[in-house]
Parts: C-alpha cells; sequence; structure tokens
C-alpha cells in the first residue's frame, strides 16, 4: 500500500471518529456540536452579546447568530435586551437549555485535547505542523474552523 493512501485512510478514520461521536451528541441531547459549543459559551460568560459568543469560539457572528435563532426557537436560550444599552442583546441558557447542557455528552475534543496535552512538547508541535500542512495541501486555510471536533456544515 502507497504512503499516501495510509494517510488518507488514516483521514478518512478520524473524519469517520467524529462522525459517529456527532451523531452520539445529536442522539443523546438533541444538540448539533456547534450548538453545544454555543450553549456551552453563553454559560460560561456572564450574558453575552452573540458578538462575544463568536469570537470565543472562533466562528463568524451570523453563524452564530443562526445557531443561537435555533436553540431560542427551541427554548433553550434566552435574549434580553439591555437596560443600559438598548442596542445590546445579552444571552442567557433557560432551564431547560441548562438541563440539557447538563446532561450533554463531553465533546470528543475534551479527550483528544487532553492526550494531546500529555505528549511532549516536541510531539505536539511536531503534530500540529503535520496537520496544518495537510490542510494547507487540501486548501483548506482559509475554511471557517472552530476549535472543535465535528462533522458537517457549520453553519446551522
Amino acid at each position: 500500500m502507497e504512503k499516501y493512501e495510509q494517510l488518507l485512510i488514516s483521514l478518512r478514520r478520524v473524519i469517520r471518529a467524529i462522525d459517529l461521536h456527532s451523531r452520539q451528541l445529536n442522539k443523546q441531547s438533541g444538540l448539533t456540536g456547534p450548538q453545544l459549543m454555543v450553549m456551552q459559551k453563553i454559560a460560561q460568560l456572564d450574558a453575552p452579546l452573540a458578538k462575544q459568543v463568536a469570537e470565543e469560539i472562533t466562528l463568524s457572528a451570523a453563524t452564530v447568530t443562526t445557531i443561537i435563532n435555533r436553540l431560542e426557537s427551541r427554548g433553550l436560550v434566552n435574549r434580553q435586551r439591555s437596560e443600559t444599552d438598548k442596542r445590546k442583546v445579552h444571552l442567557y441558557l433557560s432551564d431547560n437549555g441548562q438541563a440539557i447542557l447538563n446532561g450533554a455528552p463531553k465533546p470528543l475534543q475534551e479527550h483528544f485535547i487532553k492526550r494531546y496535552q500529555g505528549l511532549d512538547e516536541w510531539e505536539q508541535s511536531q503534530l500540529l505542523s503535520s496537520i496544518e500542512r495537510i490542510a494547507s495541501m487540501m486548501d483548506a486555510e482559509d475554511l471557517d474552523a472552530a476549535p472543535v471536533l465535528l462533522v458537517g456544515k457549520i453553519q446551522e
């Protein structure tokens, strides 16, 4: 087997692992990976604005607004206009949203991050360099991406 075939097989395994975890997340919580990320950030930050959430998870404000719209329509997120500046709309999890977040499985990247950080510094750098090179070879450097492992469209 050629080395490029081995590499493509390994990439496919990574994609498949991410896909399986995304399906499990959706089955257990009814959330997609991006929805979970947005809800986690809303819970972590103190009454954030959509723009703040977008910056924290490195997705476009438009993408995050679309996700928030879906979460709000499901009664998981509430918007509240600021008392001091009517242009600002703060985000909060509803009680139902908090309950779903509490019961949601851990994102796949938490397991990955723990194992990655357990590697020696040189090996972390080597893996980062290799993956960045692969992204470049696939003309993927400018694609909208967040530091979360999920498959499919990010825009909800």
